[in-house]
């Protein structure tokens, strides 16, 4: 019951991504995606209440299955965080999987009785075969969920030298996605067929509930972090800060510009206070100093020691400090403060707070 349950699950999921409006590319690989892992678990179901029978065509089908998962979780990773990249040969990771069908094929071609002796007597035959497709899969899968897990740390990096926020970009979902898909490979090497269909179901179930709960995912309102003018500033100032650093290694700005620089934000940010604005980015604050990103970002790592995010975090933290000394200010709660000073959430200003301070809000209060 519970594998029919995920099978239902997966083509529910499969059916409300195909039938979004403007799908984006990562709904369309997460579609692809949830109907090979469906396929793939129906073929499980057939065999474990021995309707496999019934379709002897089916048999062998469900060997090389595996080949696509990291493959495709892949894909979608790097379809939600680098969305700019062009992807012309991602096929290309699909070629282990058609290489194992293609081995496969002398067996595909075996009469139906062959074919269900074969899997009666355990693969008979084809243990040599079996064994090297077994490792090959755990090879791929261990090795995609690593690629997929740099990416979004490159992501995460990223972020945090272009936003004040990370809130709606940070990905939290691609997170417990490959988490989970990572957890499923463990399970692979220490259980048995029963148990790893079960986790992965377990895992369809997960990803309906928190997909449902995740706006974009399966509705029709755009993912934050899907926004096309945010991750082409993420993916173009990611670019141009590599080739930025090369001229800077070479050449240079001077101690007296760094420093000139640094007073110019210094001031701006006493005065004007822009850290307020809870989204704020890196291009907005380099525009009102008139200089290049790249090079305000330098200034910031050089002289404050510190990436964009945390700088105009702790200076919304330092703005905190003074506001809740002042005693007409005593009326407000910490949080309507915290969102006076540019904070977007409870959990970014607690958070934030306790990395400058060392203290909870309340902790450095008394």
């Amino acid at each position: 019951m519970l594998y029919l349950a995920g099978i239902i699950i997966t083509a529910f999921l499969v059916f409300i991504l195909i039938s979004k409006k403007n799908k984006s590319n990562p709904d369309k690989i997460l579609a692809l995606w949830l109907f090979f892992t469906g396929f793939h678990l129906s073929l499980f179901y057939l065999h474990f209440n021995d309707h496999y029978i019934k379709f002897p065509f089916l048999l062998g089908l469900e060997l090389p299955m595996p080949l696509v998962q990291g493959p495709f979780l892949y894909w979608y990773t790097t379809a939600l965080t680098n969305p700019n990249q062009k992807r012309k040969y991602a096929f290309l990771h699909f070629i282990p999987f058609l290489i194992a069908f293609l081995v496969l094929t002398p067996f595909f071609n075996l009469p139906f009785e062959k074919k269900i002796s074969i899997f009666r007597n355990g693969g008979k035959g084809y243990e040599d075969l079996i064994t090297i497709l077994y490792a090959s899969i755990l090879l791929s899968g261990i090795t995609y969920a690593l690629f997929c897990l740099k990416e979004l740390s490159k992501h995460r990096k990223n972020i945090t030298n272009q936003f004040s926020f990370t809130e709606k970009i940070n990905l939290a979902w691609l997170r417990y996605l490959i988490l989970g898909s990572s957890f499923i490979w463990l399970v692979v090497i220490f259980s048995n067929d029963r148990y790893i269909f079960s986790v992965v179901v377990f895992y369809l179930f997960f990803i309906g509930y928190f997909g449902i709960k995740q706006v974009g995912i399966f509705t029709n309102q755009p993912l934050a972090v899907n926004n096309p003018t945010e991750n082409v500033t993420v993916e173009n100032e990611t670019t141009e800060n590599q080739l930025e650093k090369i001229k800077y290694e070479k050449s240079g700005l001077s101690v007296t510009e760094l420093q000139s620089i640094h007073q110019k934000l210094t001031t701006i940010m006493r005065e004007e206070k822009q850290y307020k604005n809870p989204d704020l980015t890196l291009t907005e604050l380099s525009q009102t100093l008139n200089v290049h990103p790249n090079i305000l970002s330098q200034v910031i790592n050089s002289v404050e020691q510190k990436n964009f995010y945390d700088y105009i975090n702790c200076q919304r933290v330092e703005e905190f400090k003074n506001l809740i000394q002042l005693p007409e200010n005593q009326k407000y709660t910490f949080l309507s403060l915290a969102f006076e000073c540019g904070f977007n959430s409870k959990t970014a200003f607690n958070r934030n707070f306790k990395k400058a301070t060392g203290l909870s809000p309340s902790a450095y209060l008394k």
